[in-house]
């Protein structure tokens, strides 16, 4: 009988040269050794997100795992930051809605650097009228959002993460039963691990534990963004 292969993970020559990445930030450093990158950083997470797209087909079938489009570049856009160093020292992937896509809606998040190992999902950054729909669906379902972002098995695995401002939004009492996360201008879950957790044989199975655990708010807010949409079509 054949063996059944191990789960998908990192090696620890992924954080090795994430770490040199650090030491190295320059364009010229990279490009005499991209075929490494390619091995040993690129290539395990392409076998990743190919397993996660398998996986998602039984839970997440709305979200998209797909090597070409969920990874991000190892490149940093520096046109608007005052830190002009090229490279980035972590390696991530990001699942959105297959509807809603990777500016319009929630999703689900895998971070690798050389100091932690994070697993995430959520909305991280709203614009304003995504944060105004999400807030008003919040406001018309708190029960359900609570029982969401405070089920124990959430609050024991996972962190959150909402930046709350001083006051209750304007057009909600004070004394709104959510009034607590309508304050919030972000809506990240999130679990860290070490570095090194991602090079062992545990990884995988604790990603789509972490990923289970996330979906139920990524479903939330994606809820909200699809109910916007239609509104607006009509």
């Amino acid at each position: 009988m054949a063996k059944t292969p191990p789960p998908p993970r990192f090696s620890p020559d992924t954080i090795k040269f994430l770490r040199a990445v650090g030491r190295n930030n320059d364009r010229e450093w990279f490009k005499a050794r991209k075929d490494q990158y390619d091995a040993q950083v690129k290539a395990p997470m392409v076998a990743i997100v190919e397993a996660l797209d398998r996986d998602f087909r039984a839970f997440a079938p709305e979200l998209e795992a797909n090597p070409k489009k969920s990874i991000y570049r190892i490149y940093r856009d520096t046109r608007f930051s005052a830190d002009k160093t090229p490279l980035k020292t972590h390696i991530g992937a990001y699942f959105p809605h297959r509807d809603l896509g990777k500016a319009n809606g929630a999703g689900l998040y895998l971070h690798i650097e050389p100091k932690m190992t994070m697993f995430a999902g959520g909305l991280y950054a709203p614009m304003p009228p995504q944060l105004r729909a999400l807030r008003g669906y919040i406001a018309d379902n708190a029960s359900r959002f609570r029982s969401i972002v405070e089920a124990p098995a959430f609050t024991r695995t996972v962190d959150w993460e909402g930046e709350v401002q001083t006051r209750v939004p304007r057009g909600y009492p004070t004394d709104h039963p959510a009034a607590d996360y309508l304050k919030c201008r972000r809506f990240v879950g999130w679990a860290e691990h070490p570095a090194a957790f991602a090079t062992t044989d545990e990884f995988y199975p604790t990603l789509i534990k972490a990923f289970r655990l996330l979906l139920p708010l990524v479903r939330f807010i994606n809820e909200a963004m699809l109910a916007t949409r239609r509104m607006e079509i009509r």
